[in-house]
């Protein structure tokens, strides 16, 4: 279709569709070209006639949450962007029900208010639930899959939607996996967190100090997260040990982090452009500014290399890069 019926069609299709809107601002990295088209979903039956505009259209799309775990490249994205914002959040005695695009801060306030632990681990993690599940994302040895009693998510056959809903054993939550991340034709719509009921001061001081815990170790300056999987095969595990002893103080949950191996490789401050391999916490990447995201892909593949020549590891990458 020639461009200008496209952009007659796509703003017919979409009201409220704008084009050619910087990424940067929208991603925690701070990093991101222009996205062709750019529509702000605000509930699930717009995120679904954003989706079916887009197959209709033959035009490549993406779904955006928060922003975080996300490196996008400065040359944009030729096609719709669909930023989700479809945010209804309540509880219901144990359980928490909220939209993709509710804010999974504002879900852990939620659950302190209401006398409910379960997440006291997630507190200060950015982004949206949708996000948070997409990845099983998880911190303190815990896990968001935990929570997951139920999801309801659009699937995408060929030009056709339908939704479905997908049981805690359905999603597959592996470590930092879902089949919602490995199957890109299901779209998180909403979850259902089952919780329990505890002592709310408790569970208050319990996520304080996890706080306290992440803003010690964490960097403040513009990442995108934590950019590599920690390591969890133990036959590999058992080999690195083996190989280098001092690998057994830094694991956690016989997890060997990445942050470890990335230190030990000599990269810990490794700067290229205005990217910088984070000297407070090795496995984050961090914007000093106007770091572009060639910079930040120069790190990454310099990250794996030096890793894979010193440890023999293939380190695998946690955000989502689109370029």
């Amino acid at each position: 279709m020639h461009t200008d019926n496209k952009n007659n069609a796509i703003e017919k299709m979409l009201p409220g569709v704008r084009k050619n809107v910087l990424l940067a601002k929208y991603t925690t990295f701070k990093i991101g070209g222009s996205a062709r088209y750019f529509f702000i979903a605000n509930s699930n039956q717009e995120i679904k006639t954003a989706v079916e505009a887009a197959l209709k259209l033959r035009m490549s799309f993406f779904i955006l949450g928060g922003g975080s775990n996300l490196l996008v490249s400065d040359e944009g994205f030729d096609g719709l962007v669909i930023k989700v914002e479809n945010s209804k959040l309540q509880v219901k005695k144990t359980r928490i029900i909220a939209e993709a695009g509710a804010n999974f801060s504002k879900i852990v306030e939620a659950s302190v208010k209401n006398s409910l632990t379960g997440l006291e681990w997630a507190i200060g993690i950015p982004g949206t639930i949708g996000g948070a599940i997409r990845g099983n994302a998880g911190a303190f040895g815990r896990a968001i899959g935990e929570n997951v009693e139920k999801v309801r998510a659009l699937e995408i056959s060929g030009k056709k939607t339908k939704i479905r809903e997908f049981s805690k054993n359905g999603c597959k939550f592996g470590y930092r996996e879902s089949i919602f991340k490995n199957r890109p034709n299901l779209i998180i719509l909403s979850a259902e967190l089952e919780l329990k009921k505890g002592n709310r001061e408790k569970i208050r001081k319990e996520a304080a100090e996890n706080l306290k815990i992440r803003i010690k170790r964490q960097p403040r300056k513009a990442s995108a997260g934590s950019v590599f999987k920690n390591k969890k095969t133990i036959k590999e595990n058992k080999r690195l040990i083996k190989l280098f002893p001092e690998i057994r103080t830094k694991m956690v949950k016989n997890a060997i982090p990445a942050a470890a191996l990335i230190e030990w490789a000599g990269l810990s401050g490794k700067k290229i452009g205005d990217a910088q391999v984070s000297k407070t916490h090795a496995n984050f990447i961090v914007n000093l500014g106007r770091a572009k995201s060639k910079d930040v892909k120069k790190l990454i593949d310099l990250i794996k290399k030096k890793v894979k020549n010193k440890f023999g590891v293939n380190l695998e990458e946690e955000i989502k890069i689109i370029f």
